[in-house]
């Protein structure tokens, strides 16, 4: 199964997750209700039949899939106050987006700028939920702020009529950067996915180099 093999080798069950992080299933399920922690970003459910000698067997199996970077930000939500959580998250997203800025990234969008704390609240919903553990490659702040910024720019760029060389250097650059904060999305969401649109597609169409 596609599916099975993009997860397993992409992410951590909530039991690899447990076990790394030597945590009680109780304790991961408190910090999610304190809210400091996401929920799983993909959950198989499903049926199995096994055939044997002794005859057959069936049993309905729900499997929760976590991003990998859950590891560290799990040790982050056992360690610190809910308040002093979301505190952390937005710090490091701030501080990623000034890392971008100083590269030569400079969104002059709202959201990033002088909105860019009620946007950080808004993103930490996202995060609770385990949106950006399916959409980019961690699920920690530094890669959500990097996706944010590159997708605005990118759409940005595209929508010129035609670009000059520093903003083809520039493109080329945004998209690099996506593509190394996006997750790969599994088979069946790839045809209708941000990395397909605004990687695979501008690529093609630009000619831009990984």
């Amino acid at each position: 199964m596609k599916l099975r093999h993009y997860l397993d080798n992409n992410y951590y069950t909530t039991e690899t997750l447990l076990t790394l992080s030597r945590t009680s299933p109780e304790t991961l399920l408190d910090l999610q209700k304190q809210q400091v922690m996401p929920i799983c970003s993909y959950e198989l459910d499903h049926n199995v039949t096994c055939h044997s000698f002794f005859g057959d067997y069936q049993v309905k199996e729900k499997i929760e899939y976590y991003a990998k970077g859950m590891v560290e930000w799990l040790a982050i939500a056992k360690n610190s106050s809910p308040e002093n959580t979301f505190s952390i998250f937005s710090e490091r997203y701030q501080t990623k987006l000034k890392q971008l800025n100083k590269q030569g990234f400079n969104c002059k969008d709202s959201k990033l700028n002088s909105n860019v704390i009620e946007h950080i609240n808004a993103e930490w919903q996202h995060f609770l939920n385990g949106t950006y553990g399916l959409c980019t490659k961690s699920g920690l702040p530094e890669d959500i702020a990097g996706k944010e910024l590159a997708i605005i720019e990118i759409n940005r760029l595209i929508n010129i009529e035609k670009l000059s060389k520093n903003q083809q250097t520039q493109l080329n650059s945004l998209v690099n950067i996506l593509d190394k904060s996006s997750a790969l999305f599994a088979p069946h969401e790839r045809s209708r996915s941000s990395r397909r649109r605004l990687i695979d597609d501008v690529r093609e169409k630009y000619q831009l180099i990984n």
